[in-house]
């Protein structure tokens, strides 16, 4: 009988072992470093519920910087859900409170959401955190914003246009933007005048920003095979009443590249642009020449590259088609982000 128990002993220990986390898993999340508030709603613009995930600290500051988070997906596809693993990485390894946003896709709604909507909803994202993220001991006077491949693109409409709100809606006419969350009792235009959507700082990874001439190659086409994997007809980004060709501001209007202001007229926050190596969807040659727009406006810019990396090498998961894992490409990137992050704030 004391035989069998010190084995059992024995394998009970090895089990301990065999199942703790290693640090490397720690490092990847360690849900002792975070709480998290999963699925919270912050606006249902045409009673489309949207949410978000929001990790704080729980190293028992008063307050932290915050990041918003947008997924990719070519405005067709995933969800907040693929930037899971990333956020949890960032709320183990860095003193972030960490939102991770969901806002509408084209496919949505009958396949009837356009691009200034989603647009309008990562806009009212970051109004509902203005207002909102002190429940959550965040610091409202410091706020960045992130987003990968369409979700670089949302994060650098944030950047360059959260200043051209107006209650009118987007159109040829006005060109601005109607948030899906307002302040309470407050308009677009009450929100504009005290200086709009600003943000400290900006991370953007592998992002789209020309959508114009996206839509002169055919994004809007079966070319684009992001339709196919959304399950959804392909149709112009604005509806099939418009088209690059015949309404180039409207494309224009959403296109980063077109929208930097001088930085005599209006400073930029400061911001880091990724990319990947071996990125064959967005290549580092266009974030470089995003990059080089910026910094002839007179803005403060830093690049880094993924060496050896394709696209969405911040995904969680992986992807076989793609040679993708968020353990095998992921955490030197998170690393490089949080070290700018604090560059900034801390």
């Amino acid at each position: 009988m004391t035989v069998i128990k010190r084995w059992l002993s024995v394998i009970s220990i090895l089990c301990l072992l065999s199942c703790a986390e290693t640090p490397e898993l720690l490092k990847n999340n360690n849900p002792d470093k975070y709480t998290v508030a999963k699925d919270v709603l912050w606006a249902s613009p045409d009673e489309f519920d949207l949410t978000m995930d929001i990790y704080t600290p729980t190293s028992g500051k008063e307050a932290y910087p915050v990041l918003l988070i947008f997924h990719g997906g070519g405005w067709l596809i995933n969800h907040k859900g693929i930037m899971t693993q990333a956020s949890k990485y960032l709320a183990s390894n860095s003193e972030y409170v960490i939102c991770n946003v969901d806002y509408r896709l084209l496919g949505d709604e009958q396949n009837t959401v356009t691009i200034d909507q989603i647009v309008e909803d990562v806009f009212g994202s970051v109004l509902w955190v203005q207002e909102h993220i002190s429940h959550y001991d965040g610091d409202v006077n410091n706020i960045a914003v992130t987003g990968d491949s369409a979700g670089g693109h949302l994060a650098a409409m944030i950047v360059n246009s959260g200043h051209l709100l107006g209650s009118d809606g987007y159109s040829e006419q006005s060109l601005r933007f109607t948030p899906s969350y307002l302040p309470t009792g407050m308009t677009a235009e009450q929100v504009d005048e005290q200086g709009g959507i600003s943000v400290q700082a900006a991370i953007l990874s592998y992002g789209a920003y020309d959508i114009y001439a996206s839509g002169l190659e055919g994004i809007e086409s079966w070319k684009n095979p992001f339709w196919l994997m959304a399950g959804s007809l392909a149709r112009g980004l604005f509806g099939d009443k418009f088209n690059a060709t015949d309404n180039p501001s409207l494309y224009k209007g959403v296109s980063p590249s077109y929208l930097i202001p001088q930085a005599s007229e209006r400073q930029l926050p400061a911001q880091l642009l990724t990319a990947g190596s071996e990125d064959k969807l967005i290549s580092p040659a266009s974030v470089k020449t995003y990059m080089a727009k910026l910094q002839n406006a007179g803005h403060d810019v830093q690049y880094w590259e993924h060496d050896g990396r394709g696209h969405a090498f911040l995904d969680s998961g992986s992807n076989s088609l793609m040679g993708q894992s968020f353990e095998k490409d992921a955490p030197l990137a998170l690393d490089v982000m949080i070290k700018f992050l604090d560059g900034v704030f801390y």
